[in-house]
């Protein structure tokens, strides 16, 4: 099973996809924090971020490792664990500059689609267009929705240090970065034509999980019927119906 789980940022995505992942014993995939490491890497070798020709130039140097435990999701630059300093606001701010070049999201999608392809078993793998660009035949796409007052707090108690506070500059920040990914040629932020949205604003994130583990679920059902093997026993597209609403 290949499970793409996208949307902005602050929707649970991270969370979410883990659960997912842990619960059915498959890999995990975080891509944004793939974006992010090349971001930073950039921003640590005085890379000029908005200088496209010169981060198209540099996006082939760094080694980036990605663990696909969702126990212990793991990212390295270099042989260097970047898990920490990824996500904070000098990476946030840079990350949309740096992921819209054409040369970096061929790059970093290359990577990813050769870590799905290698996971045993299958795979949640979420980000931004998973469902649209990377894996356009996974199983199962889900796309994750919250209001911008949700997603900004929930974003808020993720960064570091005194940059957790400001839960309405953190808004803005999101609505920016919503509008570039959004408006980007290459690859933009939107949700797949065949993926089950899902809002997330007033559900407990174990109300999101059981959601998609459900869809899950019942696409895995609907694999097997395909292959001709026995369907699995369950409700689920009920079940999932009755909790996205």
């Amino acid at each position: 099973m290949i499970v793409a789980i996208d949307g902005p940022s602050g929707t649970g995505k991270s969370s979410t996809s883990k659960a997912v992942a842990s619960a059915l014993g498959l890999s995990y995939l975080d891509t944004g924090a793939q974006y992010r490491a090349i971001t930073w890497w950039m921003l640590t070798n005085d890379v000029p971020v908005s200088d496209a020709e010169a981060v198209a130039a540099a996006s082939g140097r760094p080694e980036i490792v990605s663990g696909t435990d969702p126990a212990a999701p793991a990212i390295s630059v270099d042989g260097v664990d970047a898990s920490g300093p990824i996500r904070t606001q000098e990476v946030t701010a840079a990350v949309s500059a740096v992921s819209a070049v054409p040369e970096v999201r061929t790059r970093i999608t290359e990577l990813q689609r050769s870590i799905a392809a290698d996971a045993a078993g299958g795979i949640v793998v979420e980000g931004r267009d998973i469902g649209t660009t990377v894996l356009p035949d996974a199983d199962l796409k889900v796309f994750l929705t919250a209001s911008p007052e949700a997603r900004a707090s929930r974003r808020s108690g993720e960064l570091k240090g005194k940059e957790a506070g400001d839960v309405s500059a953190t808004r803005e920040a999101l609505i920016k970065r919503d509008a570039a990914d959004s408006s980007r040629k290459t690859s933009p932020l939107k949700k797949a034509d065949d993926a089950v949205e899902v809002d997330t604003t007033e559900l407990s994130l174990e109300q999101v999980v059981e959601c998609v583990v459900t869809l899950v679920e019942s696409a895995a059902s609907a694999k097997e019927q395909r292959e001709g093997q026995a369907p699995a026993a369950g409700t689920a597209n009920e079940k999932a119906g009755q909790i996205s609403k």
